[in-house]
């Protein structure tokens, strides 16, 4: 789920902070930078892991700021195919369901993923789980807010950037956007053991 990634920037420094410890100063630049932020078939950065190596800095007579090379690691989040997760459900339609991890909301199931046979309640707006016990069927629910457990099956990254053609991008250029997600997950809870964790320990 989580694995660090390898970087490398130049960390500009203001004059106002030429006095500040430099490591300092660096620390907070690459946080404010990256955490919380999706880099390219990268993933979703999360907080700095450590710092590999500080080149020598440049001071440029017209920044009067200056400049160091650094190489350094980060904590990303990206599971991988296949990779059984925890999550929370945050809403669900007709068409699935969005779950989270609470820092991470852009994990979709999609209807076809649910548990066979599933249908969704339109009024309560909640899958249901249509379970035959022998011969009995018992409906179990999939509310808002419930644990579940889910396989990763795809995993999708999309340029978000205006007016630019993403063939063009580096791989460190960071991709935000209020209107697109740039990374998201589509999971399955359509196995044994999957979906709300309830469910089984009730079964």
């Amino acid at each position: 789920m989580f694995i660090v990634s390898e970087f490398e920037e130049v960390v500009k420094v203001q004059p106002t902070h030429l006095e500040d410890d430099q490591m300092s100063r660096i620390i907070i630049h690459l946080n404010s930078m990256l955490a919380n932020k999706v880099v390219m078939d990268v993933g979703l950065c999360l907080s700095l892991f450590d710092i590999l190596e500080i080149g020598d800095s440049i001071i440029y007579p017209s920044e009067g700021a200056y400049f160091s090379k650094v190489r350094f690691r980060f904590v990303v989040f990206r599971p991988f195919v296949e990779e059984i997760l925890i999550g929370k459900v945050k809403s669900s339609s007709s068409d699935g369901a969005v779950l989270t991890t609470g820092f991470f909301e852009d994990i979709f199931v999609p209807a076809a993923n649910m548990q066979n046979p599933s249908r969704f309640d339109t009024k309560d707006k909640v899958w249901v789980w249509e379970y035959d016990n022998c011969g009995d069927t018992v409906e179990l629910h999939m509310d808002i807010g419930e644990t579940v457990r889910f396989r990763v099956v795809s995993e999708q990254f999309v340029d978000t950037h205006p007016g630019v053609d993403s063939g063009l991008l580096d791989t460190g250029e960071i991709a935000t956007s209020k209107s697109k997600s740039p990374y998201s997950i589509v999971g399955t809870v359509r196995e044994p053991g999957l979906g709300v964790i309830g469910w089984w320990t009730d079964l």
